[in-house]
C-alpha cells in the first residue's frame, strides 16, 4: 500500500513545478478505506511552495498513511463499540455546545473586560486578603556574587562587594563581566530555593544559622568562591510583601472581573429573554 501510495503521488507531484497542485477536480480520490475517500483537495494544506520535492512526497505520504491508519482504527471501534454510540454521540452534542459557548465566553472577556489594573486596586486587594497569603517558604532579600577562584582582582571584588556605599556597588555591577554569577538588587525578595540552587553549597548548612539577617556568608569549593549578604528574611507562614505578590493579586483581580462580567452577561441574556418570552418553565 506504502509504494502505491508513493506512486500516486510522485504522479501527482511531477505534474507541475510547485512538485504538487491541485486542480479543480476536487472530487479526485487518492485513497479509499472501506467506502471512506480521502480526496486531492483533501491534501491542499498539507505540503506550501517552498518545500522540496523529496520533502513534498514524505509529508504527503506520511498524511495519507496516516489517515489510513486513522480510518481503519476508526472503523474497528465503530464495529466493536456500536453499543456505546449513543453515549459518545450524546458526548459530541455535549462538547460541541461547551465549544460554542466558551468560545462565545471568551470572545465576550476580550472584548469587554477591564484589565486596567492600579495601585490602589492592588493595595485594596492586598489589605482585605493578606490573611490569605502565607508563606511556605522563606523569603529573603539578599545580595551575592560568585567568582571564579583564578580571577586576578578577586580581593577587589570582595571589598566591593562586602561595601554598603552605592558607588562601590555600582563599580561591582561594572565588573560583572568577572562574575561568574550574580545578584546584586538587595531590594527584590527571592526564594530561599533559589539562594540554595545558585549556591549549592548552601545547602548542607544549617538553615536556622544562614537565614540571619545582616549574615554574611563566604564559601568555596575547589572551582568558585561565594558571598552572600542577607539583609532580611521573611519565615515561612508569615505574610507574603505586596511587592512579591503583586503578580499572583493582578491574575487574581482579573479573574473575579472575569467572573462578575460573565455573571452580568448570563442575568442580562437571562432578562433579556424572559422580556422577549422567548423561554418558560412547565
Amino acid at each position: 500500500m506504502k509504494q502505491l501510495v508513493g506512486y500516486i503521488f510522485l504522479f501527482f507531484a511531477l505534474q507541475s513545478c510547485n512538485y504538487f497542485t491541485i486542480k479543480n477536480d476536487t472530487r479526485e480520490a487518492v485513497a479509499r478505506v472501506n467506502n471512506t475517500y480521502l480526496y486531492k483537495k483533501d491534501l491542499k494544506n498539507v505540503v506550501t511552495a517552498d518545500v522540496s520535492k523529496n520533502d513534498s512526497l514524505l509529508l504527503i505520504n506520511n498524511f495519507i498513511n496516516n489517515w489510513i491508519k486513522q480510518q481503519l482504527l476508526l472503523s474497528k471501534a465503530q464495529l466493536n463499540l456500536e453499543a456505546k454510540a449513543s453515549e459518545f454521540e450524546g458526548l459530541v452534542q455535549k462538547y460541541r455546545e461547551d465549544l460554542f459557548i466558551n468560545s462565545y465566553k471568551e470572545a465576550v472577556v476580550k472584548q469587554y473586560l477591564d484589565t486596567t489594573i492600579t495601585e490602589n486596586d492592588i493595595e485594596e486587594f492586598y489589605t482585605k486578603n493578606n490573611q490569605n497569603f502565607k508563606l511556605n517558604e522563606e523569603l529573603l532579600k539578599l545580595k551575592f556574587i560568585k567568582i571564579g577562584k583564578e580571577v586576578y582582582n578577586k580581593n577587589a571584588l570582595i571589598k566591593l562587594f562586602k561595601s554598603s556605599k552605592k558607588r562601590d556597588l555600582d563599580s561591582l555591577q561594572a565588573a560583572e563581566l568577572s562574575l561568574k554569577s550574580h545578584h546584586l538588587n538587595d531590594s527584590v525578595w527571592v526564594k530561599y530555593s533559589d539562594l540554595v540552587s545558585k549556591v549549592a553549597i548552601l545547602k548542607n548548612e544549617d538553615k536556622s544559622q544562614l537565614l540571619k539577617k545582616d549574615n554574611f556568608i563566604q564559601k568555596e569549593d575547589s572551582l568558585s568562591l561565594y558571598l552572600v549578604t542577607i539583609k532580611e528574611v521573611l519565615k515561612r507562614n508569615e505574610t507574603a510583601p505586596k511587592s512579591y505578590i503583586t503578580p499572583t493579586i493582578k491574575q487574581m483581580i482579573l479573574h473575579q472581573r472575569k467572573l462578575l462580567l460573565l455573571r452580568n452577561i448570563e442575568e442580562t441574556l437571562i432578562d433579556d429573554a424572559r422580556k422577549k418570552q422567548q423561554f418558560e418553565t412547565y
